[in-house]
């Protein structure tokens, strides 16, 4: 009897498990930052005098995933150099290691890169650097598909950052069109986080054009935080939320503008925004499997 009653017991156990697996999972932290290019004319706001507020907010932050823009190779260096935690990769929008980078940090112990690539916002998206649509610079995204090491969860994650001129949204409207054609590629059950500085806000075309396919975590974030303007120059008054986070197949909690600053300085002439996703776990067996192996076991 007493050996009945234990196997019963540990059948219960072993049918309760999946149930309790996704409350012990942790939530996916994920950032876009464009983080100011490197130039001498920032004065007292240029890179080395910002590369340690950087590290500092990155590391108070810490989230699992950031795609940055405008950055610089050394600029990507500076960060992991100051919080060897995270690993970052990309390519110059012109090809190469010059240039802007549409860079993508994520921590080594929490996710893994199953495979990754990038392309242009182009009539030709494979050919590195190529620039149509009026486009002044080469624009281009920078994506991964993600594993996280905790559970095997996958998700891929976009990186982009669109043209800046008030006479560029037939542009951006182009740009996100090929984006959402991409993404269309993917598996319908494929879940999709898209981050960038759009350089439009969420009353555009360019945003309606997305925001057919994806949703804006901010504006579906049960909890939001900070001022709704991200770009704000320096001056810590945000101007315009040009910055988004878009996705597809999560559940998003919390949503949060981080105003980090020190004595008055800021780490970017933009202000990152840190979105906090429920990211189910992809590994579990089903109690039937589990009880069907216990059983084998017996």
């Amino acid at each position: 009897m007493t050996s009945i009653m234990s196997r019963r017991f540990l059948l219960c156990l072993v049918a309760w498990l999946p149930l309790a697996l996704p409350a012990q999972a942790q939530p996916l932290r994920v950032m876009t930052f464009n983080v100011r290019l490197l130039t001498g004319d920032d004065g007292v706001n240029r890179w080395d005098a910002r590369r340690d507020l950087v590290a500092e907010m990155l590391s108070a932050e810490d989230p699992d995933v950031i795609g940055t823009q405008e950055l610089f190779k050394r600029q990507g260096d500076d960060i992991v150099e100051r919080l060897p935690q995270f690993v970052w990769f990309g390519e110059g929008r012109r090809g190469g290691d010059e240039d802007e980078h549409m860079g993508v940090f994520y921590r080594k112990d929490r996710l893994r890169v199953l495979e990754s690539g990038n392309f242009w916002l182009s009539d030709t998206p494979e050919v590195a650097g190529s620039r149509t649509w009026g486009n002044l610079y080469p624009r281009m995204v920078t994506w991964a598909r993600f594993e996280r090491i905790a559970d095997g969860a996958t998700f891929t994650f976009y990186n982009t950052h669109f043209p800046y001129r008030d006479s560029d949204e037939p542009t951006r409207v182009r740009c996100a069109q090929l984006i959402r054609d991409r993404l269309g590629e993917l598996s319908p059950r494929e879940r999709v986080i898209l981050v960038g500085d759009f350089n439009t806000t969420p009353e555009s075309q360019a945003h309606a054009t997305l925001g057919n396919f994806l949703m804006d975590a901010w504006t579906a974030a049960a909890e939001r935080s900070g001022p709704e303007g991200t770009f704000h120059g320096f001056t810590g008054k945000p101007e315009r939320r040009i910055d988004w986070i878009l996705f597809r197949g999560l559940q998003t909690n919390r949503a949060r503008t981080v105003t980090t600053q020190r004595d008055g300085r800021f780490p970017s002439d933009h202000f990152p925004v840190l979105v906090e996703f429920e990211l189910a776990g992809g590994v579990a067996a089903s109690a039937s499997t589990r009880e069907e192996q216990f059983l084998g076991e017996s």
